[in-house]
């Protein structure tokens, strides 16, 4: 199991709080030397503020694109690696529309888009603002790889270290863990001669893992005075198999992932992951790109895997739909299809959910990808089973459905 980030959360202020960032710096330093002496491989260190409409008064485009370089920068300056500037906010449409001339111009910066308001409404018009978003974005590198560091949100609390849904609330400075735990799985249920036997050994492995990286991190965020946020353990895979989410559903009996007893499997894994006793933040569930997950990707390829499948996972278990290569052709009406059933589901079951799609251009549905990114491997541009809404929701408007 590896640290994929030790994400650190604050309010930078604009202009920039250069000693709020230096004290939080020192602090999620401090973190990974303490990780790495435990023996954990940290991959990188990444910064979240909060969501970055509210720090501009008043909001324009050349105000955001000069926050995104500045913050951008002065992260980049302190060793952090990546920075989250939130997501754009329903009450603030013209957060959307900046989002793409901020992608452009600070490379290390990620965004959101929130599908859904504080009280749990859906917005179409950010449906729709975060569908053209994604379509702009697409053509802004080959490949369509600028999706990369946008992700649509919807009843995604504050708090998440996975990125791009990492934000801050604005309170006290803080850390939080995110892991890279597919391999646990994958151990578990190797030699498993029952589901209970590999689950409960998926839990005992979270649970060590868990203890050892809060005894670690709880005295260094006292020490500087900072909140310790917890341990996100989602079970995030990588581009090798013993490190593979689909490998893991693999080896607990299902022949292929995708096939019958897929949902099954997932919900078990994710069960295993609540049985877990630590200190909590983000998601806690299944992280199931299939670009960074090898045997995700082969069975994708395959046909085995549709964009459909991974939707229904994410009713009991997942984190909603990641790095989805799509065609493309696909139109902004059909993505914003795709965006209300994530946003729909998320709220329905309250739950968070997100999605980061790729639509590539010049590519059409089976063609493979061709991406030369090291925490990628190549598969197909998957179907998306849409032909844009109609009727009633065409209409600007609040959608409100109550959670079970």
């Amino acid at each position: 199991m590896k640290i994929r980030s030790i994400t650190g959360f604050l309010n930078p202020g604009w202009p920039l709080d250069e000693a709020a960032l230096d004290t939080l710096a020192t602090v999620i330093q401090d973190a990974k030397k303490a990780l790495e002496a435990e023996g954990y491989e940290v991959q990188t260190l990444r910064l979240a503020s909060v969501p970055f409409p509210t720090l501009l008064e008043p909001f324009t485009e050349e105000g955001a694109v000069a926050l995104a370089v500045g913050l951008g920068h002065a992260a980049s300056e302190r060793g952090f690696g990546y920075v989250s500037l939130g997501p754009a906010l329903i009450e603030e449409p013209r957060s959307y529309a900046a989002i793409p001339s901020m992608l452009d111009a600070a490379p290390n910066v990620l965004f959101g888009g929130a599908l859904t308001g504080a009280n749990g409404e859906i917005s179409m018009q950010a449906i729709r603002a975060c569908a053209r978003l994604i379509k702009t974005a697409a053509s802004m590198e080959p490949n369509g790889f600028t999706n990369l560091r946008f992700a649509a949100l919807a009843n995604v609390p504050a708090g998440a270290p996975f990125f791009p849904a990492a934000y801050h609330s604005g309170e006290a400075p803080a850390f939080a863990l995110a892991t890279q735990a597919a391999d646990l799985a994958v151990a578990a249920f190797s030699d498993a001669k029952t589901i209970d036997a590999g689950a409960q050994g998926l839990t005992r492995a979270i649970e060590s893992h868990g203890q050892t990286l809060a005894a670690v991190s709880e005295p260094i965020a006292k020490r500087h005075g900072v909140v310790f946020g917890g341990i996100d353990f989602s079970l995030a895979p990588f581009t090798v198999e013993s490190e593979s989410l689909g490998a893991a559903i693999e080896r607990m009996g299902v022949p292929a992932i995708g096939m019958q007893g897929s949902l099954a499997a997932a919900a078990i894994l994710t069960s295993a992951i609540d049985a877990a006793a630590f200190p909590r933040a983000g998601f806690n569930g299944l992280l199931m790109p299939p670009l960074e997950d090898s045997v995700l990707a082969k069975r994708a390829a395959e046909g085995h895997l549709s964009v459909n499948d991974l939707l229904m996972y994410s009713a009991v278990c997942g984190t909603g739909l990641d790095t989805i290569a799509l065609p493309g052709e696909t139109t902004e009406e059909e993505l914003a299809s795709l965006l209300l059933d994530v946003a729909a589901l998320a709220i329905r079951l309250d739950k968070p959910l997100t999605a980061r799609l790729m639509p590539i251009p010049g590519k059409q549905v089976g063609d493979m990808t061709n991406f030369d990114f090291e925490f990628f491997t190549n598969s197909r541009v998957l179907a998306l089973k849409s032909q844009g809404l109609g009727n009633a929701f065409l209409a600007d408007q609040t959608i409100q459905i109550r959670s079970r």
